[in-house]
């Protein structure tokens, strides 16, 4: 178990409309949440790219420059700050995201490790949206991993359910990727894990000895006893506006520090410190700042 914990923040996630929730979209606005996640404990920032044009920053952007532009400006705002940069994609293009990687060379990236039907229902028994496949077929994780040791990018490798989490050791086994994987449990997605403390032990139990490990958690009140027993059992934390809008007592945020903030409280009651960026790359192996 590490005596510190890591903090992430997922600061704006991929469909959220600015025009409903205080996401933020331009560099500008990436820049200042950033920094009021650094400042609440957070020393990684997971980030989503938005489209720039007025009416469509609900929207994903895949444009090289687009990614330069928030990364240089957080990087500027908050030198010290680890980004770990999104690449998740479906479909069989995916050179956008892999231009992204090469533009910005972000310190850590998700690394999506395994096919998810991802489905959701409405109460009255339709569909949400249309059925969907997130593909992450072996070629296309290895293509990711590659341009990762390309760019000096650490993987995290996003789990959605119990068989990826298996899928990961064999990308060990394979010579996929060298080394000892960090992995990411993403819980709370519909068609997947659900957000559930007791299915730690199972997924500790299949990872591989001694690899560090976070949970994703994503929902409402449901989360945040597994934030703290994540906290308990010695793993790293993440929560921000991608992953949740709530705090535990049902209030809604407007930032993601009220949401840092909480998990640095999960940490410290289990007995953690909470690691400061330096102390985060010391631990994940990256290049000091």
């Amino acid at each position: 178990m590490s005596d510190k914990a890591i903090i992430t923040c997922s600061i704006t996630g991929v469909l959220t409309d600015p025009a409903q929730h205080h996401v933020p979209v331009t560099p500008e606005q990436l820049a200042a949440e950033a920094r009021r996640a650094y400042d609440a404990g957070a020393s990684v920032v997971h980030v989503h790219f938005r489209q720039q044009t007025p009416g469509k920053g609900h929207l994903p952007s895949w444009d090289p420059a687009v990614a330069k532009s928030c990364v240089d400006v957080m990087r500027s705002a908050c030198p010290v700050l680890i980004i770990n940069q999104t690449t998740g994609v479906v479909g069989p293009d995916y050179q956008g995201p892999l231009d992204c990687l090469r533009a910005t060379k972000p310190e850590m990236a998700a690394c999506n490790a395994g096919s998810l039907n991802y489905l959701k229902t409405r109460s009255n028994g339709t569909w949400a949206w249309p059925p969907m496949l997130f593909d992450n077929q072996p070629a296309k994780v290895k293509d990711f991993l590659d341009v990762m040791a390309e760019t000096g990018t650490l993987p995290e490798f996003e789990c959605f359910d119990v068989g990826i989490v298996r899928c990961v050791e064999m990308y060990v086994q394979t010579g996929m990727y060298a080394g000892l994987p960090e992995y990411n449990f993403v819980m709370g997605v519909e068609s997947g894990m659900p957000a559930d403390a007791d299915l730690l032990p199972i997924l500790l139990k299949l990872k591989i000895k001694d690899a560090p490990w976070q949970t994703t958690l994503i929902g409402r009140s449901e989360i945040w006893p597994v934030h703290r027993r994540t906290a308990e059992l010695g793993g790293h934390l993440r929560s921000g506006l991608e992953d949740t809008f709530y705090l535990p007592d049902g209030s809604k945020v407007t930032s993601n520090a009220p949401l840092i903030e909480q998990l640095a409280t999960y940490a410290r009651e289990a007995g953690r410190a909470v690691a400061s960026p330096a102390e985060a790359r010391q631990m994940l192996g990256l290049s000091v700042a």
